[in-house]
């Protein structure tokens, strides 16, 4: 077999990527749990994206304690509980198996290959994972805001091959080209594809994409069982 083991990407590859739509919806349902002005409260929660996905800050009670201090409001615990439970509410119902993903999972399982996950990620996300349908199929899950670093980090890539045992030669990358994944992927010697879903849309939240990817691409998850054979 080509592979020993395959990386995922989750979201825009597993998952569908939030919407702009939706995820502005939700900033400002919490915003009016809150007390506080809509559009300063969604400003200062997508400049603190970082700061999530990188673990500075732990929880989203503390990006919600630290955006309200930064715009004078003062909140109970109850508001910033209630306020973080919409976010958790929303990951977990966005965190729905795009068609074909069980399927391909199972089959790369059955044909012996290791599965890991690398997710650049906010804490409701690991929070929310064992209650999904992914979870019997990964030997090793990695979320950027458990580690402290993100793609395209080569530490974050090289910590999910010794976890797995394997060398990143060894080792099929597969996400949609957010955080420059693709470019982190190929360099630390994995051979790395793009999923570019046939039914995404303009409307989803994609950060920092590799639309200059010069690698191979796909349009589908089944597509990867060709591509370990």
């Amino acid at each position: 077999m080509r592979y020993k083991a395959v990386l995922f990407d989750l979201f825009g590859t597993l998952v569908d990527n939030f919407t702009m739509s939706e995820y502005s919806k939700i900033l400002e349902n919490m915003a009016a749990v809150l007390n506080a002005p809509a559009e300063g409260f969604a400003r200062l929660w997508r400049g603190y994206f970082t700061q999530r996905v990188n673990g500075t800050h732990l929880t989203h009670e503390d990006s919600i304690r630290i955006i309200c201090q930064d715009l004078d409001v003062a909140v109970t615990e109850e508001q910033s509980q209630h306020a973080a439970d919409i976010r958790l509410e929303y990951t977990v119902l966005s965190l729905k198996p795009k068609p074909e993903a069980v399927q391909v999972l199972t089959r790369l399982r059955k044909q012996g290959l290791k599965l890991g996950l690398i997710s650049d990620c906010s804490p409701e996300t690991p929070k929310a994972w064992p209650g999904t349908a992914f979870t019997p199929y990964f030997d090793v899950t990695i979320f950027s805001c458990e580690v402290n670093m993100k793609k395209p980090d080569p530490r974050i890539y090289k910590m999910a091959t010794d976890r797995m045992g394997i060398k990143p030669e060894d080792c099929l990358y597969v996400g949609d080209g957010s955080s420059h994944e693709l470019t982190g992927a190929r360099a630390v010697g994995m051979q790395a594809v793009l999923i570019r879903h046939t039914d995404e849309t303009v409307d989803e939240v994609v950060m920092e994409r590799e639309d200059d990817w010069d690698g191979p691409r796909i349009t589908r998850l089944r597509e990867v069982l060709n591509l370990v054979k």
